[in-house]
């Protein structure tokens, strides 16, 4: 290990290292100054505007020149922050590209907790995991940040949003960059904090800030299972700093109870971050907060955090083949469940937060069957496909909003039944979001087909090992994986149809002021649109590239080596206690045989679904008539959240009312009531005697002589 000390307030590497760091800790650094200086700014509006409303008006956030500085300065410190680091990032990167970095780089600045025998350093680690991270959080997340300039610049939250945006990607780096579980679950939290606070943004609508209490509390759950593991994990190693924890899990039983532990509850974090079945109910709802938000957290940030800790943790996954089906089974589950729901839903942020509910469940099967870099290629991919889905979503929902209030329209702008013909006004967002509709259908050549393809081969080629666990159940998997897929293909040509073609349903006169969004938008669309296309060409199998799919020499196999140094360790031990990985799938047939198959049935169901919604006689909102039957059910999303309602919050909820009403108002403060009372009585009658008259006293202490005196005699 390459360890970096302290020592005067700099960082000082130890000669044997080659890799020299460019001032990783300004990647952290750089949001959390963006945050306090926005946070200022808020602070300084707030009292502003209270002060115009003390005088009896409103502040004036004016346009232009005009505006005031706390309205100004956000749009320039807010992405300026999020785009010097990532160049920094990419500083880091390079010179990681250019050495053969086999052991993690640690940096240790202070130390954070030191309790005898338990000890934890404000410590970052730089290893090709964490990097990718890096890049992909602050990279992702300086074009969200841009969007969000011409997004949100009419809202008077404007610099309370770019603190708070900040502040997201503050914590999620210190996640992502932690050298340790106690560092990690910092960052953890510290998202939990950010999404309740950018999903309740406008806390004064009543169910926006529900969702944002939603988010946070079902996320509590998941984290007491990180908890759990953490303290589990330091009983077994005495530490929990990840290298020398993962150095001596070698010494494991392999499938022991004690590993399985650890890792179920691990997965029961990941799950509530990744929003995996049962824990997933927070995050379709997270769709209340603007929509930059809804592509941060689920592209780049919060959401990736639970595939993001069971790839670091891989090796204690590789150790437990119970828990890896685990991980497997509830994440393939997830993808085929969140994708039925997606099939009726309307409002367009809805179907693509189910969306993201079923491309995690994509990703937990790929590092559930030991691909924990196609895991990580999925992440990325995703990554780009979805912000570009989210970020275009909002352009959408930024021009019909717009529209609508010209005309003091009232209907839903988030209402896919109340869009249709988009495409003449919107032509730019119409093509970019055509982009990463193929690409999450897993068409080739755009990104997605590389990495969705990948992982459900290596679910085929898992099932089929040597010594596989449960074969039987990795072929339901991988079955289940290829339906899903299909699935995906038509609830997003749906969302495509019913937005961008067809009649437009906007109304006449609201149709008059559609229009593009503003260069500052769109041009993040662009950017990307392009990373959805090519982000795919950079883990392609060798089996691939040889053939016209794999596209030769514009492609090539780098993320799997990339990686190599980081999951080596776990597909050792995977090797040696299963063996030798299948090369062919359940029912014949190679990996290129089937990557044809795959984009000819997804292409298939493209063009074919395109046909039947665009023939479909879309109507309004207000004129569209109730579902009926299994849609009805699909569009209550199962029923789910009212099953949840009547087992588990209702039954609290009168529990509560229960313990208020009877044991603390009757119990217990009767109980203290009571006392109150009897001190009171008492001091009512001893003040009966206390008057002050000495004749009073004297009868007093007669009859209190007389009393002792006939008690001695008789």
């Amino acid at each position: 290990m390459h360890t970096a000390l302290v020592e005067g307030g700099q960082a000082t590497v130890d000669t044997a290292a080659q890799f020299e760091p460019f001032f990783p800790g300004l990647i952290i650094l750089l949001p959390l100054i963006g945050f306090l200086i926005n946070g200022a700014l808020a602070l300084k509006h707030a009292r502003v505007s209270a002060a115009a409303v003390r005088l009896g008006g409103e502040l004036d956030l004016g346009e232009g020149d005009h505006r005031p500085e706390t309205h100004t300065l956000p749009s320039y410190v807010g992405p300026g922050v999020m785009l010097a680091a990532f160049l920094i990032a990419s500083v880091n990167f390079i010179r990681m590209l250019s050495v053969e970095l086999h052991e993690p780089h640690v940096i240790e600045y202070w130390t954070w907790i030191a309790t005898g025998t338990f000890t934890v350093d404000a410590a970052i680690q730089l290893d090709q995991l964490s990097i990718l991270m890096t890049m992909i959080v602050t990279g992702v997340g300086f074009l969200i940040h841009v969007f969000s300039v011409g997004y949100m610049s009419d809202d008077g939250g404007y610099p309370r949003y770019f603190s708070y945006l900040n502040l997201f990607i503050f914590f999620m780096l210190v996640l992502v960059m932690g050298a340790s579980y106690p560092l990690m679950f910092v960052g953890w939290e510290g998202v939990g904090l950010c999404s309740y606070l950018l999903i309740g943004f406008w806390f004064s609508d009543r169910e926006k800030s529900d969702a944002g209490k939603k988010a946070f509390i079902v996320n509590r759950i998941g984290d007491f299972g990180f908890l759990i593991a953490m303290f589990l994990l330091f009983g077994m190693f005495g530490t929990l700093d990840f290298v020398p924890l993962f150095s001596e899990a070698d010494n494991l039983e392999y499938g022991g109870s004690l590993v399985t532990a650890v890792t179920l509850f691990l997965f029961l974090g990941a799950a509530g971050k990744s929003a995996q079945i049962p824990l997933y109910v927070w995050l379709p709802d997270a769709m209340a907060g603007p929509t930059p938000v809804s592509a941060l957290i689920h592209a780049a940030t919060m959401v990736t955090a639970g595939v993001y800790l069971v790839v670091r943790s891989s090796v204690l996954y590789a150790l437990s083949p119970i828990a890896s089906a685990t991980v497997a089974g509830v994440g393939v589950f997830t993808a085929l469940f969140a994708a039925t729901i997606a099939l009726k839903q309307n409002d367009i942020k809805k179907v693509l937060a189910y969306s993201t509910v079923s491309q995690l469940g994509y990703m937990f099967l790929g590092v559930g069957v030991g691909a924990y870099a196609t895991g990580i290629f999925h992440l990325i991919t995703h990554a780009f496909f979805k912000a570009l889905l989210f970020l275009g979503a909002g352009a959408v929902i930024h021009s019909m909003h717009r529209s609508l209030h010209r005309t003091n329209d009232h209907q839903d702008p988030q209402d896919m039944r109340n869009m249709g013909g988009l495409k003449a006004f919107m032509p730019i967002t119409w093509g970019t979001m055509w982009v990463a509709t193929f690409a999450i259908a897993g068409i080739w050549p755009f990104a997605g087909f590389f990495s969705k393809d990948e992982i459900i081969w290596q679910t085929a080629a898992f099932g089929g090992a040597a010594r596989a666990p449960y074969p039987a159940l990795y072929q339901v998997y991988w079955v289940i994986a290829l339906g899903t897929a299909i699935l995906t293909a038509f609830y997003m040509t749906r969302m495509m149809v019913m937005t961008f073609h067809g009649s437009n349903r906007t109304g006449v006169e609201e149709a008059k002021h559609l229009y593009e969004a503003p260069p500052v938008m769109w041009l993040p669309l662009m950017a990307l649109a392009v990373l959805s296309v090519v982000g795919g060409w950079i883990n392609v199998p060798e089996a691939l590239r040889e053939t016209f799919i794999g596209l030769g020499p514009l492609t090539s196999e780098w993320l799997h080596r990339w990686l190599e140094p980081v999951t080596e360790q776990a597909h050792h031990i995977q090797e040696f206690n299963l063996g030798e990985v299948a090369e062919q799938a359940p029912f014949g047939g190679g990996e290129v045989t089937w990557a044809v198959i795959s984009t000819v049935l997804a292409l298939a169901t493209v063009l074919t679904s395109f046909h039947l919604v665009i023939r479909k006689n879309v109507r309004a909102a207000a004129e569209d008539p109730e579902l009926s039957g299994f849609s009805k059910v699909l569009y209550h999303k199962w029923y789910v959240d009212e099953v949840y309602d009547r087992l588990i919050v209702q039954p609290l909820i009168r529990t509560s009312r229960f313990c208020w009403r009877v044991i603390d108002a009757r119990v217990i403060d009767g109980i203290v009531n009571g006392v109150g009372w009897a001190a009171r009585g008492v001091g009512f009658i001893v003040s009966m005697f206390q008057t002050g008259t000495v004749n009073t006293y004297a009868l007093v202490l007669t009859i209190g002589a007389l009393i002792i005196l006939g008690v001695s005699v008789f």
